[in-house]
């Protein structure tokens, strides 16, 4: 069972009312104020996950790990659409990136894609993210050191336009308006047999899209969309949740193989 470090986000569960609270506790100082009454931040740091906390109260928390999945999907600080997870756990599977890889993605919007790429590439592995505007950096990077994951992330404040500065990339991923215009930069980025993944939000976009594609030499295209349905947890009347996600992105992706670039 792990131990709460000072830098960590923690999860506080509130067993009668089913209820979370999410605490970065690098950021946190002093007391945390819940509805059932305080808790020492310092109090935390040391404890074991699963262990339980109580407010002066006497009410009592239950000291739960925050995952991934949570902090994106509760506790990142959103300046753009994100990529959910639905989207960005087959994205990184069709891209096959792994401990050790080299991803090159443009651009990082509010960095939820890039903590799913840095999560994975581990420490031995580097995400190298193009944006254009500074406050998306700013934000994104933000939201990776709570998740202690901007060690393993580069930003490069830069225009795709001008090219990657890499040439080997395991894998390159892009998520702009009009990346049918980087296709041939994210060619020469990507290392020969390995995969090119982009996402975009309309029809309209996949189709330029493929008609780039056609002039290199990808082999693999796919165009697919990922819908979730979720079911409502009540043994007695199992059943399809009232609502459910619907259309968030097209994903499109290819594999490289060796020819010659056309521009």
């Amino acid at each position: 069972m792990g131990i709460v470090k000072e830098t960590d986000t923690v999860v506080l569960y509130d067993s009668e009312k089913d209820k979370k609270y999410f605490l970065n506790l690098s950021l946190a100082k002093g007391k945390f104020n819940t509805d059932k009454g305080e808790i020492n931040i310092q109090d935390l740091i040391g404890k074991k996950y699963g262990s339980v906390i109580e407010t002066h109260k006497g009410f009592k928390y239950v000291i739960l790990p925050c995952t991934l999945y949570d902090f994106i999907m509760y506790k990142l600080n959103r300046l753009t659409q994100i990529i959910y997870p639905k989207d960005s756990a087959y994205i990184a599977l069709r891209l096959n990136v792994k401990p050790g890889d080299l991803v090159v993605e443009s651009g990082i919007g509010s960095g939820a894609m890039t903590a799913v790429f840095a999560h994975i590439v581990g420490d031995s592995g580097k995400v190298v993210s193009y944006e254009r505007r500074e406050e998306f950096i700013k934000n994104a990077l933000s939201n990776l050191r709570k998740l202690g994951l901007d060690h393993r992330v580069k930003v490069k404040h830069r225009d795709i336009a001008e090219g990657f500065d890499e040439t080997e990339a395991d894998a390159v991923f892009l998520d702009v308006r009009e990346p049918w215009l980087y296709i041939d930069k994210a060619y020469k980025a990507l290392k020969t047999g390995n995969m090119l993944g982009i996402l975009v939000p309309t029809v309209n976009q996949v189709i330029e899209v493929l008609k780039k594609i056609e002039k290199f030499p990808f082999i693999d295209v796919e165009i697919s969309e990922i819908l979730l349905r979720k079911y409502k947890t009540v043994p007695e009347r199992l059943r399809p949740e009232d609502r459910m996600p619907a259309h968030t992105a097209y994903l499109i992706f290819a594999r490289k193989l060796p020819g010659v670039v056309e521009v």
